[in-house]
């Protein structure tokens, strides 16, 4: 009966409109250089590998490379079911501990990246006034193709009313970056004005991503001790090895599980 009656307050714990929704997720390399650029690029590699296994597309926004690898910034889009109820809780700075492939002496660095989690936003989720944007095109620039630097296919969007600029050159014609790019425009206006409206949630978003210094990380990535740590929950797992290769379910079960005892330890506090 404990057991049911434990259930049974779960499940009518109201739920998060956003979590069926579709994602945006932006990846940057923040305090640590060349190896902060690195550790983004892992970072992608062990979101995608996770999105993988959920039977999720992962469709590539936008990407700024790193002089020595990696990604300076990188943005995508993940679309499936329930993917902002599993993937809302990686916003904020991740740290990393290692040794980088770069440093003859063998010893450890951190550096940070930062991760922001975004639901997508319908038209019906926010209004936005076509006179409102500046629509820039130019030319993609990458590895090649027939497409790269010969064609404008590349789109850059500004909100000019919130300055929020938005760019994505990874489809071949510039109807279909400019569809990508409205979609990432009407998620950072909706976040950008339900910020300014709610103070708490404001709050909450700039405890979320931070700055990228090492003091606000969320989560520490150990590899000489094959560990990661979320320090908001104090959860640890000596299995960083399968972590990275996007073996998430264990951290988001428990990240999941802590929400919830959160929101009845509130709801019996009413």
């Amino acid at each position: 009966m404990d057991e049911l009656e434990a259930e049974l307050k779960t499940l009518l714990l109201p739920t998060d409109p956003n979590d069926s929704k579709n994602i945006i997720v932006e990846i940057r390399g923040a305090v640590g250089g060349d190896e902060a650029n690195l550790f983004a690029g892992d970072l992608l590699r062990m979101y995608t590998k996770y999105c993988e296994t959920q039977g999720w597309h992962i469709q590539l926004i936008d990407a700024s490379l790193g002089a020595a690898g990696g990604y300076s910034y990188v943005s995508f889009m993940v679309k499936g079911d329930n993917v902002y109820s599993k993937l809302k809780f990686e916003s904020g700075a991740h740290r990393v501990q290692r040794v980088p492939k770069t440093e003859a002496a063998g010893r450890i660095h951190t550096s940070t990246a930062t991760v922001l989690v975004m639901p997508e936003a319908e038209e019906v989720d926010v209004q936005i006034n076509p006179n409102d944007l500046k629509i820039d095109t130019y030319r993609s620039q990458g590895a090649g193709g027939q497409n790269v630097n010969k064609t404008e296919s590349a789109v850059r969007i500004t909100h000019v009313p919130t300055g929020i600029v938005v760019s994505c050159q990874t489809e071949k014609a510039q109807l279909q970056n400019k569809e990508i790019c409205m979609r990432m425009i009407r998620a950072k206006v909706l976040a950008f004005y339900q910020e300014k409206q709610d103070n708490a949630r404001d709050s909450e978003r700039k405890l979320k991503v931070g700055t990228g210094e090492r003091s606000e990380k969320i989560r520490t990535y150990n590899y000489p001790q094959n560990r990661v740590t979320d320090h908001r929950i104090g959860f640890t797992t000596q299995k960083l090895d399968r972590v990275m290769e996007g073996e998430l379910d264990e951290i988001i079960d428990a990240l999941i599980h802590y929400d919830q005892e959160q929101k009845l330890l509130a709801e019996e506090g009413k």
